[in-house]
């Protein structure tokens, strides 16, 4: 098939595109840079796919089979204006598929999300949430409206080889280095995950698969762990004994911690409230059988000890909290 990558050249991206090559699919990325390095197999072409007139003009008079929509703009936010604008751009007799990266954080708030559970209100307080949501929305409105062959995929936490946020190789640069890793609160907010390449075999997966047309899917490894469990399986992959201290998320947010950075205490945004899913629906229409947590994390540990490529970790806002904090009595988690 004939397919087109938006935001293809990174992490996520670069293993669907990899994964396409391997089965013989003509790929082409779009994006904002010139150039890739993703090969001479794999044709460019160059837009802000934020510009609905830049997207029209640089896609006139091509056609795709299929198109993942895998990118979103952290600094100015992908709107569901914006995702519109690029459906009228490619929709067209040839397009068999739309596959929208959406993502657990739609549902807003909440455990044990079934697909077809509201999704957060188009006033949700978190712009990321709000803007997958009302993108969703849209992209379902356009399949009743004018047929387009959309299917949505939800993931929690990804991780896995080539991971460009700070996450995985937060939490191994701490345990190699016998650092104390910093628990907020209890350390009980649950997080579920999902192994980037179960996440782009479902990416494959739906392309011909005729029931997946016009439904979203939860993708996700089907049981979600508390943050303290999250650290030990990290630790029990690179054979460090954890320490934990668990200090209050209050004082940490009120010291100027983000769940994001840069002042950053834990993962790259593994402590916010939960948002738990089911998968039973994925297992059923697309037989998705999610890698186990541990053995995709033992793939991931071979891979950051390879190519870790950031920067050197900056431990001195840990260091105050550690100094000055108030420390909850250790207790069983």
């Amino acid at each position: 098939m004939n397919c087109l990558v938006i935001g293809g050249t990174r992490f996520i991206g670069r293993m669907l595109v990899a994964d396409l090559l391997k089965a013989d699919h003509s790929v082409t990325v779009l994006h904002r840079r010139p150039r890739h390095d993703l090969g001479r197999r794999v044709k460019n072409i160059q837009a802000d796919r934020n510009d609905g007139q830049t997207m029209k003009a640089a896609l006139a008079g091509k056609k795709f089979d299929v198109v993942f929509d895998n990118v979103y703009d952290w600094e100015r936010g992908t709107t569901a204006g914006h995702v519109e604008a690029s459906v009228r751009a490619l929709s067209g007799a040839s397009l068999q598929r739309y596959v929208f990266m959406s993502s657990v954080a739609a549902y807003g708030d909440g455990l044990n999300h079934h697909e077809g559970d509201a999704l957060a209100p188009d006033d949700a307080p978190e712009l990321y949430t709000r803007n997958k949501a009302m993108s969703e929305r849209a992209l379902f409105r356009l399949h009743q409206r004018i047929g387009l062959p959309v299917v949505t995929l939800r993931p929690p936490f990804v991780y896995g080889p080539g991971n460009n946020l700070y996450r995985e190789a937060f939490f191994w640069d701490r345990l190699r280095a016998n650092r104390p890793i910093i628990l907020p609160g209890d350390g009980r907010r649950l997080a579920q995950f999902i192994y980037v390449k179960d996440l782009v075999t479902a990416c494959l997966k739906v392309m011909d698969e005729p029931a997946a047309i016009g439904h979203a899917f939860n993708i996700a490894n089907a049981r979600p762990l508390s943050q303290a469990e999250v650290v030990e399986a990290f630790a029990k992959v690179c054979r460090k004994a954890v320490k934990f201290v668990r200090i209050p998320r209050e004082y940490i947010l009120r010291a100027g911690g983000h769940p994001m950075g840069p002042k950053l205490y834990f993962g790259n945004y593994v402590d916010v409230p939960p948002i738990t899913q089911v998968t039973a629906k994925a297992q059923r229409v697309l037989k998705f059988k999610p890698t186990d947590f541990a053995t995709g994390l033992k793939e991931t540990y071979k891979w950051y000890l390879r190519h870790n490529t950031f920067p050197k970790p900056d431990y001195s806002f840990e260091d105050q909290l550690l100094a000055t904090a108030p420390v909850l009595v250790p207790a069983k988690v």
